[in-house]
Formats: C-alpha cells, structure tokens, sequence
C-alpha cells in the first residue's frame, strides 16, 4: 500500500499530460472512426510513455527505453503546454461567437502546427554545439594580477544513451578556442555508468587551461556510478573538488577555487556537501565556488563567497517548465547577487537531460571574465 501514492502519481501525470490534448485535438473535432483512431493513439503514447521510463530509467537502465520514453515525454510536454494555449483561444473565439466545427479545428489546426514546429527547433536547438556566452563579473578584493582571468564553464552535459560522441569533441574544441585560465565543470557529467558512457567522456580530457580544470558532483552522478564518474574524471586529468578547495595565483595574487558536493550525495557514505570543510584552511582572498544547485547559495551567503557557480536548472530546457524550476530554486539562469557580497551565475547547461529538446532554453558554454573592482 505503500507505493499506492507513488504508482498514482507516475500514472496520473502522464494521464494529465494525454487527456487535455486529446479532448482539444480528437474529441472535438472528429467523430466515429477518426474518433476511436485518434483515441487509439493517445492511448498508446499513454501506456508507452511510464513504460518507456520505467524500463529506461529503473533498474533495467535500457537504453533503448529511454530514448522512447524521454522523446515521448518531451513531445507530450509541449503538445499539453500549448493545447492549454489552445483551450484559452477556443474559448476565446466561443465568445466571438465562432461556432464548431471551424471553432475546433481552428485551433487544432494551430496547435499542432506550434507543436510541429518547436519540435523541429527544440530538437536543432539541443543537439547543436552551445552558444558562447561571455559575462564580466566583478569580484571584491580581486587582485589586479587576476582581473581578466577567464573561467570557462560547462555544466549539465549528460551524456547518456544518445551517442554525441561528435558533439563532445565539438565542444571541447569551443571550450579551448575561449583561451581559458581555467574551466569548470558544475555537475551532471552523465547519466549511466562509465563502462557505457566514457566514451563519450573522454574528449574533456583535451580541455586545455592553464591554471586548471575543476569537477563537482551533481545530483545526476549519485542516481548512478558517483564513484565510477569521480574516478573517471581524475584520470583524464580533471580536479574533483569534493568538500575541497585550490589555490590559484597569477601575477602574485591568489583566489580560492572551491567546490562542494550535491545535496543528494548524502545518501552514499562519506558524501554530502559541507562547505565548512571545502574551505577549511584557506587564505583570506575571495572566493569561487561550485555547487551544483543554485539553492546551495544560503551556505555561499553565510560563508562569505565572492561567487557561486552552478546548474542543474537547464534554464527550464522546455518552456514552460521554468516556472515549476523556480518553485525550487532561487534562480533559473543568470548572474545574480545574493546578499550583500556573493554573486550567483546560473548557466542553463551544455547538454540536455532527457528529451532532447530544448524550447525558448538554450544551452550554453559560458565565459566568466572576472574582474577586480576599478580604483
């Protein structure tokens, strides 16, 4: 009985998702046997949607099942989000006195049109090598020896059961070509275990930076081989930052690199985030931190750090889905400031989890030019 609620909510979601697109787009617009056909489709994609992540995702970690079931999860997604558009309009031309059958096929016409065509961006839009994004910020106590420093980060790269081999050697090449001090990777480096997902892995080992290459944890790498991830990254010559910090110091001056696990590391022994600990012993100069979800940042105000970095939010990767990212996070995308002296960047990630869409969300490689106050 236990596991009632939990079957209830894996099932009703999905329900959700399928009924309102098939009352706008089936129920009322066609009759007999386009009705019983169109019915028959939706309640296809309703059976194979929990199944295909249940098998992709659970136990059985089938790739083949995740590819099913996250592609039908993104397009279900978007075909609710603007059937919901379509139901507003429908009413609005009820009021405007357009009767049926032109009323609902007005509208059906429409949102799958929308539907069609975002499908078609979203998925260019992810599979495509990110934009640069490059943002000066301005670190309190700065030394001018490192104004300038350029730390490059990625974030939210997930590799998983879609080979981008390619994609990562693309990547790696733009990350390089940003001429980086050092590069950062905030977490969710895969999703699988590393015996499936190395390959793809392994081009990060060419990011070239002179002061550095710094990894954390996040909370995708603890749903699978945390471990397996941590040690992959050491050898292709990565420096986890686990509850650690490292010094950097150009032109005589020096700043703390820190970084912290994710919260659901708790659940494995020895893991867990403590900043206290990733900062124990250094220098009064500012800090930068990485911590992998933005709401992390309560810990960065209370300790005094110049600026977090993170991800995890994928800057909603599907529209509308940021406003739900928000009701957990203090901040979907962007440099913000919290407190009085610690900044926040937010990076919508390099990858995509899951369906491979992204709508009104792009992915980014994000340039981080710090600079020390002006005089």
């Amino acid at each position: 009985m236990k596991y009632v609620p939990r079957v209830a909510l894996f099932l009703g979601i999905p329900a959700l998702l399928f009924l309102l697109p098939w009352w706008l787009l089936v129920y009322c617009t066609s009759s007999g046997p386009l009705l019983w056909a169109g019915s028959a489709v939706f309640l296809l994609g309703f059976v194979c949607l929990p199944a295909g992540l249940l098998l992709g995702h659970g136990p059985r970690q089938s790739d083949a099942a995740v590819i099913v079931g996250d592609t039908l999860l993104g397009a279900v997604w978007v075909l609710f989000s603007w059937s919901v558009i379509g139901a507003v309009v429908r009413a609005g031309l009820t009021v405007a006195g357009v009767d049926d059958p032109a009323r609902s096929r007005l509208v059906a016409v429409g949102v799958l049109a929308v539907w069609a065509a975002l499908l078609v961006w979203g998925t260019v839009e992810a599979r495509r090598v990110p934009r640069v994004r490059t943002v000066e910020v301005t670190i309190p106590g700065l030394g001018r020896g490192l104004d300038g420093l350029r730390a490059v980060v990625i974030t939210d790269t997930h590799f998983a059961a879609l080979d981008r081999l390619r994609w990562s050697r693309r990547v790696v090449e733009v990350v390089n070509a940003q001429r980086p001090d050092i590069v950062c990777h905030a977490g969710d480096l895969a999703d699988g275990p590393v015996a499936r997902r190395r390959a793809q892995v392994e081009p990060l080992g060419k990011v070239e930076a002179g002061l550095g290459r710094f990894y954390i944890t996040g909370n995708h790498e603890y749903f699978g081989d945390a471990l397996g991830w941590i040690e992959c990254l050491t050898a292709l010559g990565w420096r986890p930052l686990r509850n650690q910090h490292e010094i950097v110091e150009r032109g005589g001056d020096r700043l703390v690199i820190a970084g912290i696990d994710d919260p659901t590391g708790v659940a494995l022994d020895g893991h867990g985030p403590d900043l206290p600990a990733a900062l124990a012993g250094a220098p009064d100069v500012p800090v930068v931190l990485l911590a992998h979800q933005p709401k992390q940042i309560s810990a960065a105000v209370e300790a005094g750090v110049a600026l977090q970095i993170s991800g995890h939010t994928h800057g909603g990767q599907i529209w509308p889905f940021h406003y739900l990212v928000r009701l957990d996070q203090p901040v979907v995308a962007g440099l913000s400031r919290h407190g009085e002296r610690t900044q926040l960047y937010t990076s919508r990630g390099t990858g995509f989890w899951g369906p491979a869409l992204r709508v009104f969300a792009p992915s980014e490689i994000t340039v981080l030019v710090l600079r020390a106050p002006t005089p």
